[in-house]
């Protein structure tokens, strides 16, 4: 008599690798590689990777052991507020800068408000990778 036995493959779901905090990080709190941990375990919405967490600015405290949000990261802050900056009016050939105080926290590209020390006007400027901000900048004057 012949037997005939049937193998059934069964594809078990693949534990993913999720990116969770090694230390309670504060708000405001930039990523260094010791912050972060990969576990075995698929964690809803946690990055995969940590490479792409390094560098970055938390946006909320993220609590040891807790996973790592893409939302709950952003680029560091450059400027904070009621620091001095250097305010800088661009356009063409022409560029005229003076002092600043600013009015928020601000990123690389985000728009700011700037109380001009000189004219104590309010202006808004775009921050730029040197920590300045930019008034009238925009992408023509970028080269």
């Amino acid at each position: 008599m012949l037997r005939f036995t049937l193998f059934l493959l069964i594809a078990a779901p693949a534990a993913a690798d999720s990116v969770v905090a090694t230390r309670t990080l504060r708000a405001q709190t930039v990523i260094a590689a010791d912050d972060l941990t990969l576990v075995a375990a698929d964690l809803p919405g946690a990055l995969s990777d940590p490479l792409g967490a390094y560098g970055l600015e938390t946006r909320v405290a993220i609590y040891a052991g807790r996973p790592v949000r893409p939302e709950d990261l952003g680029q560091p802050t450059l400027v904070q507020r009621n620091q001095t900056v250097t305010l800088i009016y661009a356009t063409g050939a022409l560029a005229i800068s003076t002092e600043g105080r600013a009015l928020a926290r601000g990123s690389e590209g985000e728009v700011v408000q700037v109380i001009n020390l000189a004219s104590r006007t309010t202006v808004s400027g775009r921050v730029g990778a040197d920590g300045a901000v930019y008034v009238g900048w925009d992408d023509k004057n970028a080269d």
